[in-house]
């Protein structure tokens, strides 16, 4: 990823991004909101189509202060971005579920970033192909180099999006449950179940050609 050392280290705060829901959750920290977009694959994207909402899920690389994605060069979604209609981008990660003493109190131990702001098409050939190696460098390292890159007519039919981190912030929970005094004698029991991915062991291709003794994929780090 770019340097950023020289960059304040906390975000601006936009009336967007001003977290009113549980204010004290908010974070615009740099550092932490680059780790919470670089720990993700997947974000989602949501934008103004023909006058009503729409959203997809889909994968997503950081390079310095913007976030990237892409996408069939005819998705209406990233047409209407391309277009100029200003997006918004989220990303979370569930770390726990909170289970309390009464149902009010539950909740989800969890970060999450939210990003607004209208995304820049990557025009240029060579943009492009080096934005394809970084998407599949993040899904496994190292994977560039073995596999065929994209031809001509493959860059062609593939639009990739770039948005600022400009407008951004960050909203984190963690710990224990908070419950009303009155019930932390209920006879219930109360704490946190842990979440986490993991990834399993890779299964070949069923075309994978029997005598292949190569490398196989890594998982994402």
């Amino acid at each position: 990823m770019s340097d950023t050392t020289a960059l304040p280290a906390q975000y601006e705060v936009h009336p967007a991004t001003k977290v009113v829901r549980g204010p004290k959750r908010a974070c615009y920290d740099r550092k932490l909101v680059h780790g919470i977009i670089d720990d993700a694959l997947i974000c989602h994207v949501g934008t103004i189509v023909n006058g009503r909402p729409s959203m997809i899920p889909t994968a997503h690389w950081r390079l310095g202060e913007r976030i990237y994605i892409h996408g069939a060069s005819k998705n209406r979604i990233l047409a209407a971005i391309a277009n100029g209609e200003e997006a918004c981008l989220c990303i979370t990660h569930l770390d726990g579920l909170v289970m309390a003493r009464s149902a009010f109190h539950h909740s989800a131990n969890y970060r999450s970033v939210v990003i607004y702001g209208k995304g820049e098409v990557v025009a240029d050939p060579e943009g492009k192909m080096e934005h394809s190696r970084l998407f599949v460098e993040k899904l496994s390292k190292g994977r560039w180099d073995q596999i065929r890159h994209p031809n001509e007519q493959e860059l062609k039919a593939t639009m990739f999006l770039g948005f600022d981190l400009n407008e951004v912030s960050a909203k984190v929970r963690t710990g224990d449950p908070v419950d009303d005094e009155d019930d932390y004698g209920l006879p219930v029991w109360a704490g946190v179940l842990p979440c986490a991915n993991v990834w399993g062991d890779p299964v070949a291709d069923t075309r994978l050609d029997p005598s292949y003794s190569g490398l196989v994929a890594k998982a994402p780090e």
